[in-house]
């Protein structure tokens, strides 16, 4: 079972999700990390940002890795997927650039971009902390419903849902790419921490499937439930469907202190 907890908000989950991350730096320098980008981790970014100033945390041996890229979108975009891990990972943490690495989403490179980027995961050694997000249709990364739960960084087309989802993000829906490139569920999957985080009632649905519903590729987050360690960390509100909720509270409230997530 996924270790959840609830919070009051997402300012106090990312101060729970960045500790932890500070903590496994802190432990290895050479950490590898796994980022992910949208409104869900900017608190997580800004708590960690704080925690490595504050405490002077050397992260220049951490390496990154972004967890998508949208197809056919110049990388100098605003809302290319390199461009916000550099604005939202890579400056605000300090990281060193040339250890942070976002899918290759041009379309010359397309047949061949998945396998090389497995190919930079395995030779970091694997992520040891992969921060996830989840869709309203249940993706994490960018896979979509039906997605193999044996999956590997491949190129896919984003359902109408999750487009108009990311509209927010362009001056128009019509903006929004129609593929991108995406860490597989099988990748994301061999990381050895995962990190879940969901906020706000639109996201109660799907986190209530991920945690507690039927394993399939209907809804891809679900696949969290097969992983040996996993941390869903989410607001009061998308825990709002959880049938064990006050057991999750309870158990949260009952932690061992001194024990890392």
């Amino acid at each position: 079972m996924a270790e959840v907890i609830i919070l009051p908000d997402a300012e106090a989950a990312g101060v729970i999700a960045a500790d932890a991350i500070a903590e496994l730096i802190l432990a290895d320098p050479h950490a590898v990390l796994g980022v992910a980008t949208g409104s869900t981790p900017l608190t997580t970014y800004r708590a960690l940002a704080a925690r490595v100033r504050d405490d002077a945390i050397d992260v220049s041996n951490v390496q990154a890795f972004a967890l998508d890229e949208y197809v056919g979108l110049p990388v100098d975009h605003v809302e290319s997927y390199h461009s916000v891990i550099r604005r939202e990972v890579t400056e605000q943490l300090g990281l060193t650039p040339e250890l942070v690495h976002v899918p290759d989403g041009s379309l010359d490179g397309i047949r061949t971009a998945g396998d090389a980027y497995e190919a930079l995961i395995v030779e970091a050694g694997g992520v040891d902390l992969q921060i996830l997000g989840i869709g309203t249709t249940g993706h994490i990364g960018f896979n979509e419903p039906g997605s193999s739960l044996a999956s590997t960084t491949r190129w896919k087309t984003l359902t109408e849902q999750t487009r108009i989802d990311n509209a927010r993000f362009f001056d128009s829906p019509e903006q929004v790419p129609t593929h991108c490139i995406t860490q597989g569920l099988g990748t994301i999957m061999r990381a050895r921490h995962l990190v879940l985080l969901a906020f706000g009632e639109g996201k109660a649905d799907a986190v209530a499937g991920a945690v507690e519903g039927p394993i399939g590729s209907s809804l891809p987050g679900s696949a969290i439930q097969l992983h040996p360690h996993v941390s869903v960390i989410v607001d009061e509100a998308a825990a709002s469907k959880l049938a064990h909720a006050d057991y999750y509270r309870y158990a949260w409230a009952n932690r061992v202190t001194g024990v890392p997530l």
